[in-house]
Formats: structure tokens, sequence, C-alpha cells
């Protein structure tokens, strides 16, 4: 099944790469690595994470305090937000309205 970033999705995880490589040398790498092992895990086993609404759902990246937020359509999977898990829980909503 393709995948797609919504265009604000695709910022924050790009911010967050950044903000992890300022942090410490390679870290942003690795959490770029987690979040596409994440999205491989959606892709096989689309229903498998937290259900948020009733099309959307979370999961939770490996090692780092963010989580996928996504819709599974028809013919792709929506990544909606890279949302860190700690901050303003909800902001992503206007995203799917």
């Amino acid at each position: 099944m393709k995948t797609r970033f919504l265009a604000p999705a695709r910022r924050e995880l790009a911010d967050a790469v950044k903000y992890y490589n300022a942090e410490r040398a390679g870290l942003g790498n690795e959490f770029r690595d987690k979040a596409w092992e994440a999205v491989e895990r959606i892709k096989a086993f689309p229903m498998a994470w937290q259900v948020l609404d009733q099309a959307i759902r979370r999961c939770q990246l490996q090692r780092f305090p963010y989580g996928l937020i996504y819709a599974v359509k028809r013919t792709e999977i929506v990544i909606i937000a890279v949302a860190h898990l700690h901050r303003e829980p909800q902001y992503w909503r206007s995203r799917v309205r």
C-alpha cells in the first residue's frame, strides 16, 4: 500500500531530525530511521495500532517520544502528523476535517 505524508507531517519529520541532529550528531538520522521503521510497521499491519478516532490511528516510534498519526484510506495510508507525544496531543485534528 502506498504511503503519503501531508505537508505539515513532512515538515514535522524534518524539524525533528534537525533538532535531534543538533542535540547529538547522528541522532536525527536515528530518529528518521525509527520513523521509517514505523511507516513499514503501519504498512504491514495498518489496523494494528491505537485508535484515536474512527479512522485515525497512532503508531508510536521506538525509542523516541513521537507517534505517527495516520489514516488508512482505500488506496493509501496518509500520515497526518509526526507528533511529539508530550505536547499538545490534539493539535493535528484540524488536518483531518
